[in-house]
């Protein structure tokens, strides 16, 4: 029988349902929507577009459809029928003070985003759920070591129904990424598209170079970039925006990739077992990707847009994150290792001269010594979430 986990995102959906009309959850496949939305709100019906016959009567006769799902509603993957938006709208503005009308679903950014812009913008909230946190899977008594956060990562099922993350990743791959791809764009070269998704894994928290990946797949340049956009629409990748406002002209300016669920990553890497981990010539990568996502998660689980930045000049001066908020910068290094070294936030001094916006940094490490050095804090990588909740 499957366990349900917790999640932060309950008390915030609770509470958007009570101020809007709408609420729209939207994320990666599987990463507990349908779930969460059904615990939070048992008292409403439910229907799912995926299902064919449901998906051709809200097409064909969308009023008739709304009459026989009236709400309070629970319509899941709403992106497959995005006409339906402004049924909604209609229904929603005949009575403004009925609240927690119509909870929403979505898989897909390409197409929903625009609806929802044009149909419902004030009347719902908008919330991005994203896999598991490592503070929900500690808080239902999961707690792991680094390389088992790597290699299994966070989807719902793997801890829920306790299944295998090779066969989980494998599934996933081919169910929702290539199908998902295709139903979006008609991509003919799947093996070129595999190769690619595949480099992308590689170069995890890395400036993307798309002319270096074109030469690698044999595909172009312009045909990459709309993968990526693909990709990112569903939820696979997101792009780290690099801060550069005010910071002069030696900035880098373009975004770093991560993976939504660094598991998929290391699948994608050929990582079958958790112990190839602390091995693998990867490992700083996927450790950074672990600690990214969870700030994101921390933002989103908040019901918060993403503050996430990196920051990096022509001269090497980097710092992995940097926390925007209340007119300052907090510059937060990421490293895998497991022992402590106070030369990791060597580069704290030299970003403040930078920029007189720039605090105090944290480190947030996999060792469990924590201590704070010339006013760098060390944190253990398990408390991502709060230090994005402190900052």
């Amino acid at each position: 029988m499957a366990t349900y986990i917790r999640r932060r995102m309950e008390r915030v959906a609770l509470d958007m349902a009570k101020s809007f009309p709408v609420v729209t959850i939207i994320g990666p496949r599987q990463s507990g929507k349908t779930t969460l939305v059904r615990k939070v709100f048992p008292e409403y019906g439910y229907v799912n577009l995926e299902q064919p016959d449901i998906r051709l009567f809200a097409e064909q006769d969308p009023r008739a459809f709304l009459k026989r799902y009236a709400p309070p509603i629970i319509i899941d993957e709403i992106q497959r029928v995005p006409d339906l938006l402004s049924y909604i709208q209609v229904m929603v503005d005949e009575d403004r003070t009925r609240r927690g009308q119509f909870i929403l679903t979505g898989s897909h950014q390409i197409g929903l985003r625009a609806a929802i812009s044009q149909s419902l913008v004030g009347r719902t909230a908008l919330l991005r759920l994203l896999p598991l946190s490592v503070s929900e899977l500690y808080d239902a008594g999961i707690i792991l070591d680094r390389d088992e956060y790597l290699y299994r990562g966070c989807m719902p099922r793997l801890y829920e129904d306790e299944l295998s993350p090779t066969i989980l990743y494998g599934q996933y791959y081919q169910t929702y990424v290539e199908r998902d791809v295709r139903q979006i764009a008609n991509i003919r070269n799947i093996i070129a598209f595999e190769t690619f998704i595949r480099l992308l894994a590689g170069r995890i928290g890395q400036v993307v170079n798309m002319s270096d990946l074109a030469n690698s797949t044999g595909m172009s340049a312009s045909t990459l970039t709309e993968w990526l956009g693909i990709l990112e629409a569903s939820f696979i990748i997101f792009r780290l925006p690099p801060y550069f406002e005010n910071f002069g002209k030696r900035l880098i300016k373009s975004p770093k990739i991560f993976f939504t669920e660094p598991g998929l990553a290391a699948w994608l890497l050929g990582i079958q077992e958790a112990r190839q981990i602390g091995i693998s010539p990867y490992l700083g990568g996927l450790f950074e990707n672990l600690v990214v996502v969870e700030a994101l998660k921390a933002r989103f689980n908040d019901g918060k847009e993403s503050n996430l930045y990196f920051w990096r000049d022509n001269n090497g001066l980097e710092a992995d994150l940097l926390a925007s908020n209340f007119g300052g910068l907090t510059p937060i290094e990421i490293k895998a290792s497991m022992t402590f070294s106070k030369d990791f936030g060597k580069a704290f001094p030299r970003l403040r001269k930078a920029s007189d916006t720039i605090k105090a940094g944290y480190v947030i490490y996999a060792g469990d010594l924590e201590a704070e050095v010339s006013g760098t804090r060390f944190i253990n990588f398990t408390k991502t979430e709060k230090v994005i909740r402190e900052v």
